[in-house]
């Protein structure tokens, strides 16, 4: 945090023109204010010299710009944000990445001292106050002395939802276990399931839940109603005892558990494989491990999607703040010293990302304003975070985020294969969202220059996860583009080809898919005597805190 900082300091110091006219915009900025500050206190009408972007919330209530006191508290903060964060990014004689590092701790500070952040500078704050003569105050203090028992600014109340009883309660077993995963069998719906089944590889970093929170969001069951056979993935909560747990374990033992266990029950020599995030990450690497592993016509994967998935980390997004070596290893050496990577360290590291969004605004909405925070299941899934165990998390990051080794020909070896995405050719699915920004739609795009075999790439709107939890609606809430992709395509070459579409991208997907899973069949038990069910769906495992 501290690093990139005072490289900034110490790169102005050494440029003292480029100073000079850095400061030279900064007066001339501050006069313009000061003219603007005479105006509004006399009364008479100005237009502000700055206005905070569309997407910045924190100002919208009309005593902002109605009352020419609070209008001044915001323009004086707008203005020095505004040159500071220009500076950082202009900073002469530093990379731009410890630019972007920079900007963003810096970025950080400006969004915790902004004045809506604090009563005596928060006009709706102090107006609520009296409207309801303090009981906003006393509700705030509680939601406060609530929050430092969670250990957590709650974003919604953990109260209002419970897994297996109004989230993830599509109907299933769990037919098979293991010390990393359980795999869940859904209950068909359908009398006739396509003969290739659906196994979905979800994120170890969150719980799999995200793709069946309700049964108007759950992809799990309109993948049923479209007359799939499903099978997902819910990893274990690793603990300390799990400090040695390697990536190829989760290869292995996990996604080849999975693949093997829905051939195993349903009599499919193949299956359509589904990676989500890590989750695709994993299994980009598991195709290219097992088009090594097996014969070619042996590959248990017929074809495969990839959803918000990086195999190239290049530019890995906002989260590159915290890549480089000395972020690493200081990373590293905690999950050392404990056996793993907390969830609650993980979850605030993305919420730093969003500050203003993800932090700040529950502060002020709950300690200020003494709002509860509305049921939101995407946020309830969000904040039930997971642990990292510390042998594959820390490969993960110094082998895929800081060397980006796994674009590199053989330059990886997983389960006893070298790791080459080009020897991939079974047909993929590719699904990004516009403004993502964990894993940034251009820099997912570059998966279609490595992988060979057909390829469909698909642009949602919306963001890392309501791009993807996007069932179809009428009328079409969202819109997507989408394309065939090749190995030579640029991302942006490819978004000027690309159609734009309203609604949801699920039905090009199944349009996609159907023609590819084989015939329809008699649908299958959903446990056997080779397969029992050990648990009802949602499973033990996504219990697990």
């Amino acid at each position: 945090m501290t690093a990139p900082l005072v490289h900034a300091q110490l790169a102005w110091a050494a440029h003292p023109q480029e100073l000079a006219e850095a400061l030279t915009k900064v007066s001339s900025s501050l006069w313009d204010l000061q003219w603007h500050s005479w105006r509004r206190l006399m009364g008479l009408p100005s237009t502000d010299p700055l206005k905070p972007h569309s997407d910045d919330t924190r100002f919208s209530d009309p005593v902002w710009a109605e009352s020419p006191t609070w209008d001044l508290v915001k323009q004086w903060y707008l203005v020095l944000t505004h040159h500071m964060q220009d500076m950082l990014y202009e900073t002469p004689g530093l990379s731009q990445t410890e630019r972007r590092r920079a900007a963003f701790w810096w970025r950080n500070w400006l969004n915790a001292v902004a004045p809506t952040n604090f009563l005596i500078t928060n006009p709706v704050a102090m107006r609520l106050a009296v409207e309801t003569r303090g009981e906003s105050l006393s509700k705030g203090f509680h939601n406060f002395l609530a929050d430092l028992e969670a250990g957590n600014i709650r974003m919604t109340d953990p109260e209002d939802f419970k897994v297996g009883e109004n989230l993830a309660v599509t109907p299933g077993k769990v037919v098979f276990r293991n010390r990393l995963l359980e795999v869940l069998h859904y209950t068909p719906v359908a009398s006739k399931v396509h003969r290739t089944p659906i196994v979905i590889v979800t994120p170890w970093i969150n719980k799999f839940y995200i793709l069946d929170l309700t049964p108007r969001k759950s992809m799990i069951r309109y993948l049923l109603e479209q007359g799939f056979d499903v099978f997902i993935t819910s990893w274990k909560n690793p603990g300390a005892e799990m400090r040695d747990v390697r990536f190829d374990d989760y290869l292995v033992e996990g996604i080849q558990a999975l693949v093997d266990t829905a051939r195993g029950l349903t009599g499919s020599p193949k299956v359509h494989a589904v990676g989500y995030c890590i989750g695709g990450t994993a299994l980009s690497t598991y195709m290219a491990w097992a088009n090594r592993q097996f014969a070619p016509e042996e590959v248990p994967v017929a074809h495969w999607t990839l959803f918000t998935t990086l195999v190239d980390f290049h530019k890995p997004g906002d989260i590159e703040v915290f890549v480089d070596e000395g972020s690493i290893r200081y990373i590293t050496q905690n999950m050392e010293r404990k056996g793993y990577l907390d969830g609650a360290e993980m979850a605030s590291s993305f919420r730093l990302l969003r500050s203003n969004s993800l932090i700040w605004h529950y502060v002020v909405h709950g300690w200020l304003y003494g709002e509860t925070p509305p049921p939101f299941d995407v946020l309830y899934w969000n904040m039930d975070t997971t642990r990292m165990p510390y042998t594959m998390h820390a490969w993960y990051l110094r082998e895929l985020y800081l060397n980006n080794k796994l674009i590199d020909k053989d330059a990886l070896t997983v389960a006893g294969q070298p790791i080459d995405l080009a020897t991939i050719t079974q047909p993929v699915y590719a699904v990004s969202a516009e403004d993502d920004h964990i894993a940034p739609w251009r820099q997912t795009f570059r998966t279609m220059n490595h992988v060979t075999g057909p390829k469909r790439y698909v642009l949602s709107s919306s963001g890392h996860i309501l791009g993807i939890v996007n069932p179809p609606v009428k009328p079409p809430k969202r819109s997507y583009w989408v394309a065939p992709a090749h190995r030579s395509d640029t991302a942006d070459g490819w978004r000027n080809g690309a159609r734009e579409q309203a609604g949801s991208w699920w039905e090009d997907w199944m349009a996609w898919l159907k023609p590819q899973a084989g015939d329809l069949v008699d649908a299958g038990p959903v446990a056997t005597e080779a397969y029992p069910a050990l648990a009802d769906a949602p499973g033990t495992y996504v219990l697990e805190h």
